[in-house]
C-alpha cells in the first residue's frame, strides 16, 4: 500500500513537472519576429543585424516577418493578438508601443497588457531633412520657409503618432509654422517621397537620411538628440539651431504576446543582450546608424511608462488624433 502510494506521488510530481521540462527544449522550431514597418525600416535592419547571431544561439533560425500598415499599429496587433506560446516576437517602436494608446481610443490592442516586454533594443534620434528644392541651408531659414508660407510644404512621416510625425509637429507648434502631414509606412518610403517631390521635409531615422544626404540628393540640417549624436556627428542639434526644447529619440523595442512563459522571454532577453553586446554586432548597428542598448524586461516597462508621462502632455497640446 504505502509502495502504491509512493508511485502515485512519483507520477502526480512528474507529470506537474511536465510543462517545465517542455519549456526547457525552447525553442524546438524556429522563431518567428514581426516588424510592424516594411522592409529596410530601422526596425527591420536592427533584427536582421541581430539575427545573424541570435539564431545559432538559440539553436533554431528566425523566421522575419514584415507587416507595414497603420503607421506600424497593424503589426503590433497582430502580435498581440498571437499565441503566447514563445514562437511569435514583435520588434516595434515608440509610436505603437506609446503615443498610439494617447492619441488612438479605438487602438485594437493595450501594448501595457497585451504585450510583454523583453528589451530596449535600440535607440537613434531622428534626422531633420529637407528637400533641395527649398533652398534652405538650417532650421532656422527652413522654419522661416514653414511660417511664410503656411500650408505650401508637405512633411512625411513613418506614420501617424510616430517619434517622426511628433519631431515636427513638436517644432510647428514651438514656432508658431504650418506643414501638412503625409504619413507613410516607413522610413525609405518617408524619404523617397521627399526625393519625388511630394513633400519637402521629414525627421527620420538616421539610417534612410544619410546615404542621401552624404549624395547630395537632400540636406540634412538637425539630429533630435539633446547633444550631437556619434552616428551622425557633422550634424547639429535643434538645441544648437535655436530649439533647446525640442528633443525626441526614436527608440526600437523587443515584446512578446502577453502571457508568453517568463523563463521563455528571460531566455530571449539574455540572448538578446548577450548580441547587443557584440563587437560585431555593435559595428554594424552603427554602420547602420542604430545604437545598441539591451535592457532588462523591467527596465523596457519602467521605459514605456515614463515615455507616455513624457509625451502625452505633447500629443494631446497638438490634439493629434487617428486619422
Amino acid at each position: 500500500m504505502k509502495r502504491r502510494a509512493t508511485l502515485a506521488l512519483a507520477a502526480l510530481l512528474a507529470v506537474a513537472a511536465l510543462p517545465a521540462a517542455a519549456q526547457s527544449t525552447w525553442p524546438s522550431r524556429p522563431v518567428r519576429i514581426v516588424v510592424p514597418y516594411a522592409p529596410g525600416s530601422s526596425p527591420d535592419v536592427l533584427i536582421r543585424i541581430m539575427g545573424e547571431k541570435l539564431g545559432p544561439r538559440l539553436g533554431q533560425p528566425l523566421v522575419i516577418e514584415n507587416r507595414p500598415g497603420a503607421g506600424g499599429n497593424t503589426g503590433t496587433d497582430h502580435v498581440a493578438k498571437s499565441a503566447p506560446d514563445g514562437y511569435t516576437f514583435l520588434v516595434s517602436t515608440n509610436g505603437p508601443l506609446v503615443y498610439s494608446t494617447v492619441f488612438n481610443p479605438k487602438l485594437p490592442y493595450d501594448p501595457f497588457k497585451d504585450l510583454a516586454p523583453v528589451t530596449l533594443a535600440g535607440g537613434q534620434p531622428n534626422v531633420c531633412a529637407v528637400s533641395n528644392d527649398m533652398n534652405v541651408a538650417d532650421v532656422k531659414a527652413w522654419v522661416a520657409a514653414m511660417r511664410q508660407n503656411p500650408g505650401k510644404y508637405n512633411y512625411s512621416s513613418t506614420g501617424i503618432g510616430s517619434m517622426s510625425h511628433l519631431s515636427i509637429e513638436i517644432l510647428k507648434l514651438r514656432t508658431n509654422s504650418f506643414a501638412v502631414h503625409l504619413p507613410y509606412a516607413s522610413s525609405p518610403q518617408a524619404i523617397t517621397a521627399i526625393l519625388q517631390g511630394d513633400v519637402q521635409f521629414a525627421c527620420v531615422p538616421p539610417v534612410a537620411v544619410m546615404p542621401q544626404a552624404k549624395a547630395g540628393k537632400l540636406k540634412a540640417v538637425a539630429v533630435t538628440s539633446a547633444k550631437r549624436s556619434a552616428l551622425v556627428p557633422g550634424v547639429p542639434t535643434l538645441a544648437e539651431s535655436g530649439f533647446p526644447e525640442i528633443q525626441a529619440l526614436a527608440w526600437m523595442a523587443v515584446m512578446a504576446p502577453a502571457r508568453t512563459p517568463a523563463d521563455v522571454i528571460e531566455r530571449m532577453n539574455r540572448e538578446m543582450v548577450a548580441v547587443l553586446n557584440d563587437p560585431e554586432v555593435r559595428n554594424k548597428l552603427a554602420t547602420a546608424y542604430i545604437e545598441p542598448i539591451g535592457s532588462t524586461p523591467a527596465e523596457l516597462a519602467k521605459w514605456m511608462t515614463e515615455e507616455r508621462t513624457r509625451w502625452a502632455p505633447v500629443i494631446k497640446y497638438a490634439e493629434l488624433k487617428a486619422e
